[in-house]
């Protein structure tokens, strides 16, 4: 379980991170914004890159249990969740503030693939790849690891047009997308 303390800083950190970026931010103002000391945040933080690896995790937390609610919303209809996908992004690319993907970001600041940053960002995107591939699974789909490719470059184009063009038609574009390359991909529809 994780302090109060400690979910400050994640809070504080996590505001600052996604506005302004991972390098940009100090670890003197996440502990300025938390209203704490610099022994507390090195009780719960071997160092900054423990934090942002911390964030990462949380965004990665948050935007699992999206995918999981739009699974089963869809309940089994690989159609249906990918429309409910399509939705939350189109959502989450038109909320203020809307940076384009955390993970993304992180990967362009820490290039470093060896780099704790850059192992986390890693790990949440085999996590999506992976989760794509199992939800087209049920469509007897034979490229199903090639689609899930295919389904991640839609994904990650939706949330970097969402930050420079124009967020409104971000789902209806993820949606066309991802139902072109499923459809063009699914065996059973002959």
């Amino acid at each position: 379980m994780n302090s109060p303390m400690r979910e400050r800083l994640l809070e504080a950190a996590s505001e600052l991170f996604y506005a302004h970026g991972l390098r940009a931010v100090s670890v003197d103002k996440v502990i300025d914004l938390a209203g704490t000391t610099k022994v507390t945040f090195y009780r719960h933080f071997k160092s900054k890159d423990d934090l942002v690896v911390a964030y990462l995790e949380r965004r990665a937390a948050l935007e699992r249990d999206g995918i999981g609610e739009a699974i089963k919303q869809g309940d089994g209809d690989v159609h249906v969740t990918l429309r409910v996908i399509s939705e939350a992004i189109g959502i989450i690319a038109c909320a203020p503030g809307f940076r384009g993907c955390p993970f993304i970001n992180a990967a362009a600041e820490h290039p470093d693939p060896d780099s704790p940053i850059r192992k986390a960002v890693d790990a949440h995107r085999r996590w999506n790849r992976t989760t794509f591939e199992q939800l087209i699974a049920p469509l007897g789909i034979t490229n199903a690891a090639e689609v899930a490719d295919d389904l991640m470059l839609i994904r990650d184009g939706a949330m970097v047009a969402g930050y420079l063009d124009q967020p409104a038609n971000v789902a209806a574009s993820f949606l066309r997308s991802s139902q072109a390359v499923i459809g063009a991909g699914d065996s059973s529809r002959g």
